[in-house]
């Protein structure tokens, strides 16, 4: 299930940081602020709060890839109160997410891989993509990636090409 960010997912989103390490989380937000100290209850309800106001359209600050901010909802994947992974719907494209990002980001937290949440998190993602007036979404994902790459494929995603080491797809949201 997608959900926006939530001070209650606390405790399960400090244990799947742990998990995540020093890897890159796409979908995460992590361009606005690292995920550090979210075990701090004030520093958390901070960040959540940037995570949730990054779909404002006209608020400053960076954009994925160091490219140009687009407004992006970022949303997490969740079991119950356990947190799994997180999605972010770009509202359009820059220059460098139109190469390598995609509309759509999303990650599963190591302990809940291959276990097919980030096909169905895709496809939650679709339709709310369709509502904002994004379609066809494009998505990317690493060529060595071969999970994200299946993900996608059972989608509907379409490959056009690879840039930079990326494949992309196009899917149709509806």
């Amino acid at each position: 299930m997608l959900v926006r960010p939530d001070i209650r997912f606390q405790a399960s989103v400090v244990a799947a940081d742990a998990e995540f390490g020093e890897e890159w989380a796409d979908g995460s937000g992590q361009y606005l602020a690292p995920r550090e100290g979210l075990d701090d209850p004030e520093r958390f309800a901070a960040w959540v709060a940037l995570l949730l106001a990054d779909a404002e359209e006209d608020r400053p600050g960076p954009g994925p890839g160091g490219g140009d901010r687009v407004p992006s909802t970022l949303l997490w994947i969740v079991d119950g109160d356990e947190f799994i992974g997180f999605v972010a719907i770009r509202h359009r494209l820059s220059d460098w997410l139109r190469q390598q990002g995609g509309h759509i980001g999303y990650s599963v937290r190591p302990s809940a891989r291959r276990r097919g949440w980030a096909t169905r998190a895709l496809a939650d993602a679709l339709p709310i993509a369709h509502g904002m007036g994004i379609d066809p979404v494009l998505v990317c994902a690493a060529e060595t990636n071969l999970g994200s790459r299946a993900v996608i494929e059972a989608n509907g995603g379409v490959y056009e090409d690879t840039r930079h080491g990326t494949r992309r797809y196009w899917i149709t949201a509806r």
